[in-house]
């Protein structure tokens, strides 16, 4: 991106090139393919398309993880999918339709996810420039990390609804819940819940957010988190420091964002500096 040289679109040139290169190393993808995984992930997150054009674009990325399976499985790499192969497909541990299942999500999960948490992020930390500049100049990686985690619970990017069974009676906000009965939960709301945060809808750099829902909770917790923690501490400490005058480069009212998505992001972020 700063080879190319302002103005830039900073989804494009890098919060989405990062993660994706980064998930893609880690499962043995071939860096030319990542525009396919890219534009297959979009369709199957955008419910403005059909049922067919996801399930199309399903089946494309499961059928390509699927044929990787075989290449690795006869010139296995130093990758996830090679293990998963090597260690588990051909020991009977694993079919090759589950491992291309996990692999399709894997690089799903892996990429999207991120790309859109370091666009937003980097919108909301340049709508605060005290905060953008004391990210740039702070050597305190606790601070670093604080900040990512009050991104995660501020902006809460999974904006679908989550799907559970009541595993025992209960009671929320006085209302009874039976064992087997089925809820659906919004992850914002419970991330800008005052009793969990006060002045929730507050961005406040020293709140202490561990805990938050924005990876989820318990044993449906994200596996790639601390991945993404790590990748997002990067981009969003690395931009500071190294364009400390990046600023928008159009209106803001002229943004877009993914309003179709059950993931929130931005179609582009306009940038200069």
């Amino acid at each position: 991106m700063i080879a190319t040289g302002p103005p830039s679109d900073l989804v494009r040139e890098f919060a989405l090139p990062v993660p994706s290169l980064v998930i893609a190393l880690l499962l043995g993808v071939p860096e030319e393919d990542l525009d396919f995984f890219q534009r297959n992930t979009a369709i199957t997150l955008d419910s403005s398309v059909s049922d067919e054009q996801r399930s199309q674009a399903f089946a494309a990325m499961y059928l390509y993880i699927h044929e990787l399976t075989q290449r690795k499985q006869r010139e296995p790499g130093d990758d996830l999918i090679s293990r998963l192969v090597t260690d588990y497909v051909m020991t009977g541990q694993l079919d090759r339709d589950t491992t291309a299942m996990t692999g399709v999500i894997m690089m799903q999960a892996g990429h999207e996810t991120t790309a859109n948490m370091i666009a937003l992020g980097t919108l909301a930390l340049l709508d605060r420039p005290e905060v953008f500049h004391r990210l740039g100049q702070t050597d305190d990686h606790s601070l670093v990390a604080n900040i990512v985690e009050e991104l995660m619970r501020y902006l809460t990017i999974v904006q679908s609804q989550v799907d559970r069974v009541a595993t025992q009676d209960l009671v929320i906000g006085g209302q009874l819940v039976r064992a087997g009965e089925r809820l659906l939960m919004n992850l914002p709301a419970g991330n800008w819940d005052d009793t969990f945060a006060s002045d929730p809808d507050q961005f406040d750099v020293e709140r202490k957010t561990r805990g938050h829902l924005g990876f989820g909770y318990g044993v449906h917790q994200c596996i790639g988190q601390n991945l993404a923690r790590v990748e997002m501490q990067v981009a969003f400490a690395s931009l500071a420091r190294r364009l400390p005058s990046l600023q928008l480069a159009v209106p803001s009212a002229d943004l877009t964002f993914k309003a179709e998505s059950g993931i929130y992001g931005m179609n582009e972020l306009p940038v200069t500096w």
